[in-house]
């Protein structure tokens, strides 16, 4: 029987036995996807582990209704897949950026930050003489979503003044973060009662807001060191031996802690340390 090359060309899949034809039978690039009707190859025509999709021959994105990501590549490293309700997208993840803060001034929001943790600590009241310490300046802390939040002010309160015997040290300035939390000063030395401590200041607005370490009272013959904070413990109390000591060593504190008292009627308290504030920028 002549051979019709033509014929053979019309043979359609109801002219093949199943199970007949095989990957033998095919040659390279033979079979196409005009070759292919949309729909007749499903799972039942394949084998087992006959698609690999870790080869360069898969291309294209498998569709969210498909139970892909729709997406052909990644945007680079530190993202998170999102999902805005719709369609998935990859978004920049984690801490962007810290800012720290010891002058008033304006924080402005870094591009693609969506929320941040912002720490406010209000400034420590002076310490007096014979060990009358002040009190530490408050502290709040607080998680902001700042999608619609272009720049906040920034406010640092400065400490009291520290001073001898018998006299009130100088109570310290609030810290704040424009109007979504603040954190109150210490008060100084001597300002509530005779010979007490000076108490703390406290935080308002925040997630956490607390009070924290008030000031040594009266001793006879006595220093100590002044009052602490979250951030960490105070000036250094003195001995006659050493003069203003804890006056002249003031800085060696952590911010906010209130000031030292000093040994005698004679030698100066330390001042409270300046506040603080902290803001960390989350994509």
């Amino acid at each position: 029987m002549a051979f019709d090359y033509q014929t053979l060309k019309k043979v359609t899949g109801a002219a093949i036995v199943d199970g007949t034809l095989g990957s033998v039978d095919l040659a390279n690039t033979t079979v196409t996807d005009t070759s292919i009707a949309t729909g007749a190859v499903g799972s039942d025509e394949m084998a087992s582990g006959s698609v690999n999709l870790a080869s360069a021959k898969v291309t294209g994105a498998l569709a969210v209704a498909k139970g892909g990501t729709a997406l052909t590549s990644g945007s680079g490293g530190y993202r998170a897949l999102r999902s805005n309700g719709s369609a998935l997208t990859t978004d920049l993840h984690g801490v962007a950026s810290m800012n720290v803060y010891t002058g008033t001034t304006t924080w402005n929001r870094p591009t693609g930050v969506r929320y941040i943790r912002v720490q406010v600590q209000g400034a420590g009241g002076g310490g007096g003489g014979h060990g009358e310490g002040g009190g530490a300046g408050g502290y709040s802390e607080k998680y902001i979503d700042v999608t619609g939040i272009g720049s906040v002010t920034v406010t640092i309160g400065g400490g009291g003044g520290g001073t001898y015997y018998s006299g009130a040290g100088g109570n310290g300035n609030g810290s704040s973060f424009g109007p979504y939390l603040s954190a109150s000063a210490g008060h100084g030395a001597n300002r509530q009662n005779q010979h007490s401590g000076g108490v703390s200041g406290n935080g308002s607005g925040g997630n956490l807001n607390i009070h924290q370490g008030g000031g040594f009272s009266h001793h006879a013959q006595s220093a100590q060191s002044g009052a602490n904070t979250y951030f960490g413990g105070g000036a250094p109390g003195n001995h006659p031996q050493g003069g203003h000591f804890a006056h002249n060593h003031q800085n060696h504190c952590a911010p906010g802690t209130g000031g030292a008292g000093s040994h005698f009627h004679g030698h100066r308290g330390s001042d409270g340390r300046p506040g603080l504030i902290i803001v960390t920028n989350y994509y």
